[in-house]
């Protein structure tokens, strides 16, 4: 039993491995993105609150949350592939191509989980009372400090959970992440994909276990995540 278990478990972190790093990453890049483009459409001097072009600008930020994957992945394709817009400029100045790599995996995800920090991080910062940040700036503060000093501190609770679910969703990427990233053993196979290569290839036993792997992971984010917010509850 005991090296069964090992049998199983060993293959299987290589993918489990691979995911956190694409997730973490994907998750870094969708909190950057995010919570900029979350504060810009909160504020009226940023965005223009009154401007038509404000929702539209809304529905384009969350259209990933909402279109198929694989579609997505098209849309990546289209900007990346080494005959894209943006992939051959950086194929030909930078000698980088992301297709068929971790990079591209983690562009992917970031795309996708783009959406659940964005709307958290905007209803967060709407909630944040201006006057705090017009007395901030009234005493000398810019910009860039009222932000890191006033404005995030206070939207902290909302942009956490927003990012904490877009780590979950990148964990869980497998549209996109396979049209730009493909599903290469030890390059850019992660746990979804793997399950998805197990079960076709009928390896009922290999499948179970990585699908039972990355529910204990996700298990573990949520209670986590649900622990950081108990402890700093004020009692």
């Amino acid at each position: 039993m005991h090296n069964s278990l090992l049998e199983l478990l060993v293959p299987a972190l290589v993918p489990l491995g691979l995911t956190l790093k694409v997730a973490l990453s994907a998750t870094l890049g969708a909190f950057v993105s995010g919570v900029g483009a979350g504060f810009a459409l909160s504020r009226p001097g940023l965005s223009g609150r009154g401007l038509p072009g404000r929702e539209l600008l809304d529905a384009l930020c969350t259209l990933p949350l909402v279109l198929p994957p694989t579609v997505i992945g098209y849309y990546l394709l289209v900007l990346f592939g080494r005959r894209g817009l943006l992939g051959q400029w950086l194929l030909e100045t930078f000698g980088l191509s992301l297709i068929f790599t971790w990079q591209g995996a983690a562009l992917a995800a970031s795309v996708v989980a783009f959406p659940l920090v964005c709307k958290a991080a905007r209803t967060a910062f709407e909630g944040v009372d201006t006057n705090l940040e017009h007395a901030a700036r009234s005493l000398g503060a810019g910009e860039i400090s009222v932000f890191l000093r006033v404005s995030l501190p206070l939207a902290w609770r909302g942009v956490l959970a927003g990012t904490m679910l877009a780590l979950a969703r990148a964990m869980g990427e497998f549209g996109a992440t396979l049209m730009i990233a493909g599903s290469l053993p030890g390059r850019t196979q992660t746990l979804s994909l793997a399950v998805y290569e197990a079960v076709q290839a009928g390896r009922d036993t290999d499948a179970a276990f990585l699908v039972a792997l990355t529910s204990l992971v996700c298990v573990a984010l949520l209670l986590a995540s649900g622990r950081l917010f108990t402890s700093r509850t004020p009692t």
